[in-house]
């Protein structure tokens, strides 16, 4: 299975949007491969998946961070509660229902669902999320591997309710030895957290590295 997926190093297997092959399936170890050599499945089309790697590559690093004087208030202010791998399928549906600038539908299709649901039973994704009165307000989910946390997607239904999940996350990086979070596509409101962006090349060769470290696989809603 290694050996399907291409060698990205190469730049010409993507194209100017980061197209890097057509095929394969959403298994287990796919997806880790895939992840571990920094290419992603962005959606499906007549049952093929469509793997990308952007160039640049929206990353960010725990320690750069930034948070606003109002977020700052939020966290302060205990205005949510917060719980990591709790919900995880019901973060990743509310996730597919977003409706999202310039995009029509979702990628995150029911396949897709099932797909991430069982790496989260394998223990390698995972889900932060934010409650306002025992009700599922926002969150996130993404994949870890090493110490990489590949982010995939959030969502709120309550003002800042995917930030104070985004801040929760960084906290558990930072405390867990997590030195990377993918952010894949860049967004001026990534841009203001502090994150940045890296040629593939460099994205690739330092996630090489980092996905070598040990990956804190289980459930992480004991550790926080």
């Amino acid at each position: 299975m290694e050996n399907e997926l291409p060698d990205i190093f190469n730049a010409q297997f993507a194209d100017d949007d980061g197209l890097v092959g057509i095929g394969l399936d959403l298994s287990v170890p796919v997806l880790l491969t895939a992840y571990s050599r920094g290419i992603f499945p962005w959606f499906e089309d007549s049952g093929e998946i469509f793997w990308f790697s952007p160039d640049p590559r929206m990353v960010l690093y725990p320690e750069d961070f930034v948070i606003s004087h109002s977020l700052k208030q939020t966290l302060k202010k205990n205005h949510f509660d917060v719980r990591t791998d709790t919900n995880f399928r019901e973060v990743i549906t509310r996730c597919s229902l977003e409706q999202r600038k310039e995009q029509e539908g979702t990628w995150i299709t029911p396949a897709f669902i099932d797909a991430y649901c069982q790496l989260h039973e394998e223990g390698f994704a995972h889900s932060f999320e934010t409650y306002l009165n025992g009700e599922l307000a926002g969150g996130l989910y993404g994949v870890s591997i090493g110490s990489v946390f590949f982010g995939e997607s959030m969502f709120f239904k309550e003002s800042n309710a995917s930030k104070v999940a985004l801040a929760h996350l960084v906290d558990f990086s930072r405390n867990h030895d997590i030195r990377l979070i993918d952010a894949q596509q860049e967004t001026p409101h990534l841009k203001s957290l502090g994150a940045r962006l890296l040629s593939r090349p460099e994205f690739i060769k330092q996630i090489s590295v980092l996905i070598k470290y040990p990956t804190l696989r289980g459930n992480w809603n004991f550790l926080v």
